[in-house]
């Protein structure tokens, strides 16, 4: 559980910023202030984006693989789910959202529920009458999550890859889901004021806002 915590305060996306030359960039304040891949994106480029979005799948990873040697499944689950509560909450500074890290969990843990994960992401995302179509793919995609983790579990179905479909799988996934859900509530008010700023008709574009950040960090 500790090193599982201690591995998703990671911070990704400051060191992102450090290794672009944008060191001074604070992405818990900038864009949608939260310091993920997405807000990366926006601000940085989807390269940096996508390299952050892996590097805290990796935590969550990483957590589970020390986690399932030191107890075995139930380490594996616990620690998974400590490094997004990590993620979510690292001390002294604000957290991400938890997506890539529970991406990374599932990975680790239910990879067998990985392609219907990111089908409802994905597909949820897409319904044009969502305001913040992210989080409403988040909430999605972790109610469905926690039931198909309630039914391997229940069925005793088979898990390939991944940890003995139990009640610690159901439970990790409702734990990591309320917590994504919590900061996804806390943060709203910073999307709704970015997406307001963005539909602005004579506001800037993201890449000129993007190019913006960069000049003022040189």
């Amino acid at each position: 559980m500790a090193f599982g915590y201690i591995a998703g305060t990671f911070p990704s996306s400051r060191i992102a910023a450090a290794a672009a030359d944008h060191g001074d960039l604070d992405l818990s304040e900038a864009g949608t202030g939260n310091p993920g891949g997405m807000n990366t994106s926006h601000l940085m480029g989807k390269k940096w984006g996508a390299a952050v979005t892996l590097a805290d799948m990796s935590k969550a990873v990483a957590a589970s693989r020390v986690g399932g040697r030191l107890a075995g499944d139930v380490g594996a689950n616990l620690a998974a789910t400590a490094a997004v509560i990590g993620h979510c909450h690292p001390p002294g500074r604000n957290g991400g959202k938890g997506i890539a890290a529970s991406m990374g969990q599932v990975a680790a843990t239910f990879p067998i529920y990985m392609p219907v994960d990111a089908t409802v992401a994905v597909g949820t995302a897409a319904l044009p009458w969502f305001r913040q179509r992210t989080r409403m793919a988040s909430a999605a995609a972790s109610m469905t999550w926690v039931g198909f983790s309630v039914l391997w579990w229940r069925k005793r179905l088979p898990n390939p890859g991944g940890v003995r479909p139990d009640r610690y799988l159901a439970l990790s996934a409702i734990v990591s889901s309320l917590v994504i859900a919590q900061r996804f509530h806390s943060e709203s008010h910073h999307v709704d004021e970015f997406n307001q700023s963005n539909d602005l008709p004579n506001h800037r574009s993201s890449n000129e806002v993007s190019s913006s950040i960069k000049e003022a960090h040189r």
